[in-house]
C-alpha cells in the first residue's frame, strides 16, 4: 500500500487574484481541492512546507491526508505552478481520492545495474531515453518508481517497456515498444566495426589466392607435356631416312 503523508491546510473563503496575492504575502500558497463528485474547496498551505515537499521529489505521486481545520481529505497533487522568475510555488491543485479509486499517474523510471552491463564495460554510455512511465492503478498501489534492469545490455542495444515487469495491479499507458534505455557506443566504435568487417571479408579472399597459384602452375605444365609429343614425333622423319638406303 502507498505511504500516506500529512499536510495541514487552511480554508480560503475568498477566491480571485487579489485574495491569492494576499495569501502569498502572508507566506502561504493558494490551492484547491476538487473531484470525487464533491464541490471544490479553496485552501492555502504553508509556503515553506510546500516547497520542502516539492523539492523532496515524487510530489505528484504521493498521497496526502490534508488536515483542513480538523477534517481530513485524502488527495493526490495533480499540478503546481511556479513563479517564472523566482521559481517558488504560487498555486497547487489537489484531487480527492475516493475509496478504491483508480488513477493515472506518471512515475519515475529507475535504471538498475547499468554500470555492470557488458556494453558499459566495453566503453559504452548509458542513455536513459524515458525518465517517467504513465501508468494506471488503484490509489493504494501507486509504486514509488518502476525498475528497469540494464545489466545485460550490449553496445547499441536497447531496453524496451515490453522487456520489464510491472508491479502487480499496475497497467502501462505507454506503447509496449517504447525505448527506455540504450547503450551508446564510444567514439570511434563505428570505424572499428567497419575495419573489423573489412578484415573479416578480406580473410576468405586471401585464403583463396594461394590456392589459385597451383592451378596456374598446372596450366603451365600442360603445354610442357604437349610439347613432348611433337618431340617424340620428330623421330619419324629420322626413321624415314631409311629409304635412302
Amino acid at each position: 500500500m502507498a505511504t500516506v503523508k500529512e499536510l495541514k491546510a487552511t480554508a480560503r473563503p475568498k477566491s480571485g487574484k487579489g485574495a491569492a496575492r494576499a495569501e502569498r504575502r502572508a507566506g502561504r500558497v493558494p490551492g484547491v481541492i476538487y473531484g470525487d463528485n464533491q464541490p471544490p474547496v479553496t485552501i492555502s498551505v504553508d509556503d515553506a512546507e510546500l516547497r520542502q515537499r516539492i523539492l523532496a521529489g515524487r510530489f505528484l505521486t504521493t498521497i496526502y491526508d490534508i488536515d483542513l481545520e480538523g477534517k481530513k481529505h485524502r488527495v493526490i497533487p495533480r499540478d503546481f505552478h511556479l513563479d517564472p522568475v523566482r521559481d517558488f510555488p504560487i498555486h497547487v491543485d489537489f484531487m480527492r481520492l475516493g475509496e478504491g479509486a483508480t488513477i493515472r499517474v506518471s512515475v519515475p523510471l529507475r535504471v538498475m545495474n547499468g554500470d555492470a552491463s557488458p556494453g558499459v564495460k566495453r566503453g559504452g554510455t548509458i542513455n536513459v531515453v524515458t525518465h517517467t512511465i504513465d501508468i494506471e492503478c488503484s490509489v493504494e498501489s501507486i509504486p514509488p518508481y518502476i525498475e528497469a534492469d540494464a545489466g545485460t545490455l550490449e553496445i547499441s542495444h536497447s531496453l524496451h517497456l515490453s522487456d520489464i515487469k510491472l508491479p502487480a495491479g499496475v497497467k502501462s499507458l505507454s506503447r509496449e515498444d517504447a525505448t527506455l534505455v540504450t547503450i551508446v557506443p564510444p567514439s570511434g566504435y563505428a570505424e572499428e566495426q567497419k575495419a573489423a568487417a573489412a578484415a573479416a571479408a578480406a580473410g576468405p579472399a586471401a585464403a583463396a589466392a594461394p590456392g589459385a597459384a597451383p592451378a596456374a602452375g598446372a596450366a603451365a605444365a600442360a603445354p610442357a607435356a604437349g610439347a613432348a609429343a611433337p618431340a617424340a614425333g620428330a623421330k619419324a622423319p629420322a626413321g624415314g631416312g631409311d629409304k635412302k638406303k
